[in-house]
């Protein structure tokens, strides 16, 4: 197991331990909705409002395939699928997130518009130019290999089909404060500047339709949640109980990494020549 996925790899039983949360709220598992999974599923910065604006941005409807590479528990490609009317094929690291993401689009009625499978972002294996569009949300950040990364969206993409990138990135104010919800340490974070990120989008042959910094809204989002938590106490579900005892001061050095801009969240539109 590489050091990215045992960072992400829990101990097991985590559709159950979802399972038991959305008991213990009261939530009815036969009636969910793909919004209703936001606190646990949307686990990036802005959280569904930023997935709302990829949906937009990836151009796509009823009837379009596309690709999420590094899919996690599949919220932003349930997002999509729900919203868009096309299909998602989510690719993550972690088997027991693909088994999550699974069970999820079970309960959201979902299923068949979503299709995750455990592999690797850089080497898929499937077909050239398969997908109408695609996506990654938040994953950069734990791949190394860059190249390997938009290479392959490039190769699986039609010609004319978009890639959209939202990531956080290497910010100008200096090192990054760990643990972070990506790493607990610079041995499994990979950040690039968005001078780098460009580049390496251009070398990977995709024209770039356009590029969005929402640092300041990504701070402010930060600053909302962590004002509501104080006033109404934490969500009911959440993917932060997952993260254990560590996750507050993950959430404290997020807020000061954006405040003193060692990060930045932008956001890539790109297209791959037609």
């Amino acid at each position: 197991m590489s050091a990215v996925a045992a960072f992400y790899a829990g101990s097991g039983g985590l559709v159950a331990a979802l399972e038991e949360a959305l008991d213990t709220a009261g939530v009815d598992r036969s009636a969910l909705r793909a919004v209703d999974l936001g606190p646990v599923d949307e686990f990036h910065i802005r959280g569904r409002v930023a997935t709302l604006e990829i949906a937009e941005a990836l151009a796509v409807g009823a009837g379009s395939r596309v690709l999420d590479l590094g899919s996690g528990l599949g919220g932003p490609a349930r997002t999509v699928a729900e919203v868009t009317g096309c299909t998602v094929v989510g690719i993550d690291l972690t088997p027991e997130f693909c088994e999550a993401a699974t069970v999820l689009s079970s309960w959201t009625d979902l299923s068949d518009r979503t299709d995750f499978r455990t592999g690797d972002a850089t080497r898929t294996g499937l077909h050239d130019a398969a997908f109408d569009a695609a996506m990654t949300v938040h994953v950069a950040m734990n791949i190394a290999d860059k190249p390997g990364l938009y290479a392959e969206a490039f190769r699986t993409l039609r010609p004319g089909g978009r890639f959209v990138v939202y990531d956080v990135l290497q910010g100008e104010g200096g090192d990054v404060h760990y643990p972070v919800p990506w790493a607990n340490d610079p041995t499994t974070s990979f950040l690039a500047t968005p001078e780098e990120t460009r580049v390496l989008l251009a070398d990977a042959g995709f024209e770039l339709v356009a590029e969005s910094d929402s640092s300041d809204a990504s701070l402010a989002w930060f600053r909302e949640v962590r004002e509501r938590i104080k006033n109404e106490g934490p969500p009911p579900v959440s993917f932060a109980a997952f993260l254990g005892e560590s996750f507050p001061q993950m959430a404290a050095n997020q807020v000061a990494n954006l405040a003193e801009r060692r990060i930045r969240t932008v956001t890539f539109i790109c297209r791959k020549p037609a």
